[in-house]
């Protein structure tokens, strides 16, 4: 049964916190020595998630919970590539109420969804809306993509980054961290980091400390159905780039040589198509994208790409991501 919003509130705001970050540097906040964020209790066990961004560079991070108190914080681990970052507090047993994660992948578009951060520093602010739209990308700190990311109208603005984005159900269905605005304040476009991302993110940093992605080394561009045939291609993903000393290049992937323009939109041409990855059917980057983050750095796939009208397909180990 759906939550209120009050329910929703009541449910969760004593497991979201405020961050006061000192000697971040990066500039989300618009480049203060001292920034704010948000960000929510993940175990028990006193560790907290919120943005990358928030924390890069920190010197000093304090935790301030529903009740007012203030606690020290490392950063036990940060991961740019998705923007997340976990933290370790130092607070008493019963200030720690974390808030379960959901699953993103139930997530539809339409469904209520609750906000609660910081905003400007105004600590428990709560705000509501709908998932507007799924499968969003977002650019990360260190500019690779962040897929499946949700879209919400739900108010966000700078300080709810690192909050948490509640289902009508109270849990955490995504990590609020990035608007899209031009005045530089909420004008309902908001993005939230996918429940599942931060799922499998997080749980490597609280063990490990870090994460690593797996690399291919190139850059693509959807090749539709609708066009494949006028550019004498096939419906996959056409290779733009292959970069220099990476798996994409030492398995002899090449990429495009030209480009066309149909319908008024540029496509390349003369370069791979690739068509499938161990045997599944690829037509968008963002799939593409999927199938190598659900990799390990060191394991070894099969490409299937189309070459001058002919299908090949070649193995490639895939490598580390580069920071």
């Amino acid at each position: 049964t759906p939550l209120s919003v009050n329910q929703i509130y009541r449910s969760a705001y004593k497991g979201v916190v405020e961050l006061t970050v000192s000697g971040g540097s990066q500039a989300p906040f618009g480049g203060q020595a001292r920034a704010q964020g948000s960000g929510f209790v993940y175990d028990r066990g006193g560790h907290v998630v919120t943005n990358q961004h928030v924390v890069d560079g920190a010197s000093s991070v304090s935790v301030r919970f529903w009740n007012g108190q203030s606690y020290d914080a490392e950063v036990v681990g940060t991961d740019a590539s998705t923007d997340l970052a976990v933290l370790d507090v130092d607070a008493p047993a019963s200030l720690l109420d974390p808030i379960g994660l959901g699953d993103s992948a139930d997530v539809e578009v339409g469904d209520p969804v609750v906000a609660i951060g910081s905003p400007f520093g105004l600590e428990q602010t709560v705000t509501s809306g709908i998932v507007s739209a799924l499968h969003r990308t977002m650019t990360a700190p260190n500019n690779f993509s962040i897929n499946d990311s949700i879209q919400t109208d739900a108010a966000i603005n700078h300080g709810n980054s690192g909050g948490p984005l509640l289902s009508a159900q109270g849990r955490v269905i995504g990590v609020n961290a990035q608007i899209e605005s031009d005045s530089g304040g909420n004008d309902g476009v908001g993005f939230a980091i996918p429940s599942n991302t931060v799922r499998s993110i997080v749980s490597q940093l609280v063990e490990t400390g870090e994460v690593e992605h797996a690399y291919l080394g190139v850059g693509v561009q959807e090749i539709p159905a609708s066009v494949a045939e006028e550019l004498d291609l096939v419906e996959g993903v056409a290779l733009t780039e292959v970069r220099t000393d990476t798996p994409a290049e030492r398995a002899g992937l090449r990429a495009s040589t030209g480009s066309r323009l149909v319908d008024g939109q540029s496509y390349p041409i003369g370069g791979d198509v690739i068509t499938s990855v161990d045997g599944e059917d690829v037509t968008s980057s963002e799939e593409l994208q999927s199938m190598i983050d659900a990799k390990r750095p060191g394991e070894t796939i099969s490409i299937t790409y189309v070459r001058d009208g002919d299908s090949r397909t070649v193995r490639v180990q895939l490598a580390s991501r580069p920071s």
